[in-house]
């Protein structure tokens, strides 16, 4: 009875060692030249930083996959909404297909109070566009706006990140810019990141990929 415990506790034990281990790779690793799309807002462009300074430049400077910076200062989710198919359209030819699409909005949403409701409905849109275009999608989480948190050094992610990640089934990358942004030395502007900061940005990001499953640890 007692050999029986054993092994039945045994085999439990090796089960929960199993699901641990695969909830850090839960996807393919891309291939070497893959494409990868960033859509943003001046997060993603680099808005505070030289230029090559942003974090997709770094990104691609690290890995082996060919980024496209989609990130334009000022855009919203609806915005990013609108863009999306011309972007899709320009590579959708098989050998430039996009391999993982990176998304990023929501911060000007925030700041121009626009319904919690409606940027999640945009979102929703966007990665809606890259399911239905055979895309695997991730998603960063974007800090809720607070000016007493940013001055305290005490940011945290909006949780209709959280919501929508659960929901749709999209991976995401979680308190990225919520850590830079909260600490002075790594912001050139109360929203932005300076050259310091997107580096931040960029291994942080690069870790969570690397978790995931997308990019294998170099």
């Amino acid at each position: 009875m007692l050999i029986k415990r054993l092994i039945h506790l045994g085999l439990l034990c090796a089960a929960v060692l199993l699901v641990a281990c695969g909830a850090k790779s839960e996807f393919s690793a891309l291939h070497s030249g893959a494409n990868v799309l960033v859509l943003g807002d001046s997060l993603s462009y680099g808005t505070g930083a030289a230029k090559g300074e942003d974090y997709v430049s770094l990104l691609a400077a690290n890995t082996q996959w060919q980024l496209v910076n989609a990130g334009v200062p000022g855009n919203t989710s609806a915005d990013g909404l609108q863009r999306l198919p011309d972007l899709l359209e320009t590579y959708h030819a098989d050998e430039s297909k996009i391999d993982l699409l990176i998304v990023e909005l929501g911060g000007n949403d925030f700041l121009r109070q626009i319904s919690e409701a409606e940027t999640k409905n945009n979102l929703k849109a966007i990665l809606q566009q890259a399911k239905t275009h055979h895309i695997q999608a991730v998603l960063l989480a974007i800090p809720k706006f607070s000016p007493i948190g940013a001055a305290f050094g005490n940011l945290s992610d909006h949780e209709l990140y959280a919501a929508l990640a659960k929901e749709t089934g999209t991976p995401l990358i979680e308190d990225i810019f919520s850590d830079v942004l909260a600490k002075n030395s790594l912001k050139s502007d109360a929203i932005h990141p300076n050259a310091q900061g997107y580096k931040k940005v960029e291994e942080a990001l690069r870790k969570g990929l690397i978790e995931l499953g997308f990019l294998k640890s170099q």
